[in-house]
């Protein structure tokens, strides 16, 4: 390979923006972050990204559009990396590129990342590789999490762990000490409450979780929220987005509650949210990894430190974020693109039968040429 230099770029379920970092993997497949960028998402993109998870008129239109306007925004991410670190496009090797889930249902044989790979190809003059999750799928697996090669990749140890990523859907890695890499997501992590907050103050998201401080969860409606949804129950592999987890999943059961006795604040429902997240990857810890003797958490919400501080009172085990191990919070899943896209580059299967549930392990991803 004539450059160990790759970019990974993502922009997740919260829709708030795109995450980018250059990476040095010269070191066996271990990277070092040479730059790092975060570009807010523009209004009007991230109002067409969430109005095309659900059925709307001319959605193959919009969507080509929206995957174009995310391309330009990949191309500035894609620069200022390459005017922070100092290097020229053609020292680098390949972007790694997401795109935005809109959809998402393995189980019918399909997932939808928008995206406008040639058009980043093109704009940047690197190579691109994107649609890491279609092959998996077609192999029979959910899909995602995508990163838990990766997580071994960087943080195994002689100890069991789990890594766990809090964007807008929670997702547990799970770290054996054998070397065995287990996956699967756990429920919503910011998605809910960010819907919530949009609606209650105004914001986009509960910054630090101060409202939901303000407030005091309900028991009662945490019972609801758990026992009133199967998926929960499903056993690993599985994986869910904003297709389940929605505004309208939420006004259902918010409503339902607020007809009975003792109708609750809204910063009571936030804060029961909040627990939300931290009861279901702690039950999700207790029934498919009790040995786990710690937890690394990465994505924006180990950024919340009212939801970190309901972790660590869920778990039985120490909770940390992975910037105590050097590699930023918010930087992670940009970081976990770069290495897909490495992996792909070396012919590495990044897709994990003991994560999705393929009937094999996998390359994944496709790409577009310089």
């Amino acid at each position: 390979m004539a450059s160990s230099l790759f970019i990974g770029l993502m922009s997740g379920t919260s829709t708030d923006g795109v995450d980018g970092v250059l990476a040095d993997f010269s070191s066996a497949g271990r990277p070092r972050s040479l730059a790092s960028v975060s570009l807010p998402m523009p209004a009007g993109l991230r109002e067409e990204f969430l109005a095309l998870n659900l059925t709307g008129a001319n959605e193959l239109a919009r969507a080509a559009l929206a995957g174009n306007a995310l391309a330009e925004l990949y191309a500035d991410a894609v620069q200022a990396l390459l005017s922070q670190a100092d290097v020229d496009a053609a020292g680098i090797c390949a972007i790694g590129a997401h795109g935005q889930t809109v959809r998402h249902d393995p189980a019918a044989g399909y997932t939808i990342q928008i995206n406008a790979p040639a058009v980043l190809a093109e704009r940047s003059r690197i190579a691109v590789i994107a649609d890491f999750r279609s092959r998996d799928i077609a192999a029979g697996g959910q899909g995602a999490p995508l990163v838990p090669a990766f997580h071994h990749a960087l943080f195994a140890g002689a100890e069991p762990l789990a890594v766990l990523n809090l964007g807008g859907i929670a997702n547990l890695t799970l770290l054996d000490a054998d070397g065995g890499i287990r996956g699967f997501d756990t429920g919503p992590a910011n998605v809910l409450m960010d819907l919530w907050a949009q609606a209650g103050i105004g914001q986009a998201y509960d910054t630090d979780g101060a409202w939901a401080a303000s407030g005091r969860a309900s028991a009662e409606l945490l019972d609801l929220l758990i026992r009133d949804e199967p998926w929960f129950e499903l056993a690993p592999p599985k994986s869910t987005g904003r297709d389940l987890f929605n505004q309208a999943w939420l006004s259902r059961r918010i409503e339902r509650f607020q007809a009975g006795p003792g109708r609750l604040a809204d910063n009571d429902i936030q804060a029961t949210l909040q627990q939300l997240t931290a009861a279901t990857v702690a039950q999700a810890l207790a029934r498919h990894a009790p040995g786990i003797r710690e937890v690394l958490v990465c994505g924006g919400g180990a950024l919340n430190g009212g939801l970190m501080r309901d972790l660590r009172s869920a778990l039985p085990c120490p909770v940390r974020p992975t910037s105590d191990l050097g590699v930023p919070v918010q930087m992670v899943e940009a970081l976990a693109f770069a290495w897909l896209a490495w992996a792909h580059e070396h012919g590495r299967a990044a897709g994990l039968p003991s994560v999705t549930g393929a009937r094999g392990a996998r390359v994944l991803g496709c790409k577009y040429p310089a």
